[in-house]
């Protein structure tokens, strides 16, 4: 038989039985691969933040059969634990699934020591980051712009790694000397005091006016500085 007659009779019947076709067959990787994008599809992204899903590996010793349909994903509604298990499933006329342990860890930006920042140094580029800690990790408040803190103090020393929070640091620290603005629509009048605690931007904090023995409550303008609107 020629072979024009043999690619005739093989087009004939590929027209003929449209319904004919084979079954699909996915390795462990693809499956694996397969929920773990199903996962990060369906579930929440964290504002400014990211995910990581890590998906638990396939017994080896596990035939997976083939599938004349598209394999399908089903996992819990409640996307909020870190831990939960999908079931990819084969809905053909020899039905089979099987179900993978996952790990969603929601990440989020936050600043931290770069490296070991000793009580009273000034923070900087040199020794402060922007990194991802998971969210479990983290208690309280998180600080991400490192422009604010710049110039500020560490209170105690901080390790490297740790998260830099506002009770770690200050922008003016107890026993600072500072330039207090007493400023109102008409004038500025600047003169000089102590700081007789500590405090971060926009924040009030007790200051003794070295002229005067007064003490006031303005606010943390700046490094050194602070400032009462009258």
């Amino acid at each position: 038989m020629s072979h024009i007659k043999q690619n005739f009779i093989f087009l004939f019947l590929v027209i003929s039985f449209p319904s004919i076709s084979i079954a699909s067959t996915w390795d462990n990787a693809y499956i694996e691969n397969f929920a773990k994008n199903y996962i990060y599809n369906n579930t929440e992204m964290p504002i400014n933040g990211k995910k990581v899903i890590n998906i638990s590996k396939i017994d080896p010793r596990i035939i997976i059969k083939p599938c004349n349909s598209a394999i399908v994903a089903n996992m819990p509604q409640n996307t909020t634990r870190r831990n939960i298990t999908i079931k990819i499933s084969c809905n053909d006329a020899k039905p089979w699934q099987i179900y993978l342990s996952a790990k969603i860890e929601i990440q989020i930006p936050a600043l931290v020591a770069i490296s070991e920042i000793a009580k009273g140094s000034t923070l900087d580029e040199n020794n402060i980051g922007l990194s991802y800690i998971p969210q479990f990790k983290i208690r309280g408040e998180t600080m991400t712009d490192k422009n604010l803190i710049f110039g500020s103090k560490a209170k105690r020393r901080i390790s490297k790694g740790k998260l830099i929070t506002h009770k770690s640091i200050c922008l003016i620290c107890k026993g600072d000397m500072v330039t207090i603005v007493a400023k109102s629509s008409s004038f500025t009048i600047k003169t000089q005091g102590i700081a007789l605690s500590s405090g971060n931007l926009n924040e009030q904090i007790s200051v003794k006016n070295k002229h005067s023995g007064k003490i006031l409550r303005p606010k943390v303008k700046a490094m050194n500085q602070v400032i009462i609107n009258l």
